[in-house]
């Protein structure tokens, strides 16, 4: 454990003991002007912590209240398509666990491959297929690494985020998550492949963050904003703007979700 890294963490934090942490996905940092009192930390201040190069990421931590409680987000994450790390955000999550957060929250941008969710929709992750073969606790030498994953989305959690999407009055569909490597985006063979094996949407991200939180004894809820259908599905191409142009849309409808699920109806 970096205890340079929590001490600056508890440092900036001032006396805020935050439970729940976020992380937000591609172009869904507009969620951190929803917290109020908020103390902002760049990751560049934070010895050791990772800094993604990605666009739409801005890699700054930010803590403060959201629906009258207190929480951190992460506005920015890196990838493993980043520099093939997919322990990338290890160093990042185990300093969340230590300074006492017990819940994490995992956003991302994903495309849909269900005709039925198009883009703008909110899914509720319930399970996922690490497609891509890659693990973050490769290395790891203490029988820790053998980490249950029946249970990788917390149930009590899922129910909170549900009822929260009820309370906000926000659509919200659930399903399984697929994760490739990236960068580049998926084929439409592979689409038609995520489909026939259960997925129903594809990214490039979330999984190893799902199983590092685990691996540290937090608790993970995990939701997707469709950002675009997979490939082949509409005949378009499909980018990186795209993401980032539509996130925002699907991102007001997670980030009302969010807020009413933190606050606990309050």
């Amino acid at each position: 454990m970096d205890h340079a890294m929590i001490d600056v963490l508890v440092d900036r934090l001032n006396g805020l003991v935050p439970r729940t942490a976020i992380i937000l996905g591609s172009g869904l940092g507009s969620l951190v002007d929803e917290v109020s009192d908020a103390i902002r930390v760049p990751y560049s201040d934070i010895p050791g912590f990772p800094e993604s190069a990605v666009s739409g990421h801005a890699g700054e931590l930010v803590a403060g209240y959201l629906g009258g409680q207190p929480v951190l987000m992460l506005a920015g994450r890196v990838h493993y398509y980043e520099k093939g790390d997919a322990a990338a955000m290890r160093s990042a999550i185990e300093a969340l666990a230590g300074i006492g957060v017990q819940s994490l929250i995992l956003t991302n941008s994903a495309g849909s491959v269900r005709q039925d969710m198009p883009p703008g929709s909110v899914m509720q992750v319930t399970d996922h297929i690490n497609y891509s073969g890659m693990n973050p606790l490769i290395g790891e030498e203490t029988d820790r690494r053998f980490v249950g994953m029946t249970s990788a989305y917390d149930a009590e959690l899922s129910i909170a985020m549900r009822n929260a999407a009820i309370r906000a009055t926000v659509p919200l569909f659930t399903g399984v998550y697929m994760w490739f490597s990236g960068p580049s985006f998926e084929t439409p063979a592979e689409i038609r492949m995520a489909r026939t094996l259960g997925a129903d949407a594809v990214g490039m991200s979330t999984v190893p963050e799902a199983i590092l939180a685990r691996f540290f004894g937090m608790r993970v809820a995990a939701a997707s904003v469709i950002t675009n259908y997979g490939a082949g599905m509409t005949g378009e191409e499909l980018s990186h703007d795209e993401t980032k142009d539509m996130a925002p849309i699907g991102g007001k409808r997670l980030a009302a979700i969010l807020t009413e699920m933190i606050s606990g109806g309050n």
